[in-house]
């Protein structure tokens, strides 16, 4: 069973088999996350695609929240003030997370405990804050939040 869509500013992709989708306010970092993450986890000789930067429709299908590229923007993603570059895509994923990307200097050290983001489909999905803008990489903090969903 498909309920409507609806269509939300974030990023969705997916590290390996599993689906992400990265939220924030604009200029929060979530392109430039995305795709850190992407090319790291290729680099480990890892599958990684972009699903959509900036709009992401989501629906609920069979009980799993499901995240499409709107047809107009497919296939791209942004550099913030390099411009827009085309990258690897698949046409859909399973979202497993929400992340929200932080900077530890000016957002709260330890994060809530079990948040989620609540979806306008009536959902919700589990919500990590990982740092950017740290000696750590995004997939690392990622990875170390994580150890037994990202097999990398």
């Amino acid at each position: 069973m498909t309920a409507p869509a609806c269509n939300i500013h974030a990023t969705a992709i997916v590290l390996g088999t599993t689906g992400f989708l990265i939220t924030g306010p604009s200029g929060s970092g979530k392109s430039a996350f995305a795709l850190s993450c992407i090319s790291e986890t290729k680099r480990r000789g890892r599958f990684a695609a972009l699903v959509a930067d900036d709009r992401v429709d989501l629906t609920l299908e069979n009980d799993r929240i499901i995240a499409r590229c709107p047809a107009s923007i497919r296939g791209l993603i942004e550099i913030r003030g390099g411009g827009i570059v085309a990258v690897e895509t698949v046409s859909a994923c399973v979202l497993d997370w929400a992340i929200m990307p932080v900077r530890p200097s000016r957002d709260q050290r330890l994060p809530p405990e079990n948040e989620e983001l609540q979806l306008q489909i009536g959902r919700t999905l589990p919500l990590l804050r990982v740092p950017v803008e740290t000696l750590v990489s995004p997939l690392d903090a990622l990875h170390a939040l994580l150890p037994k969903n990202l097999a990398l």
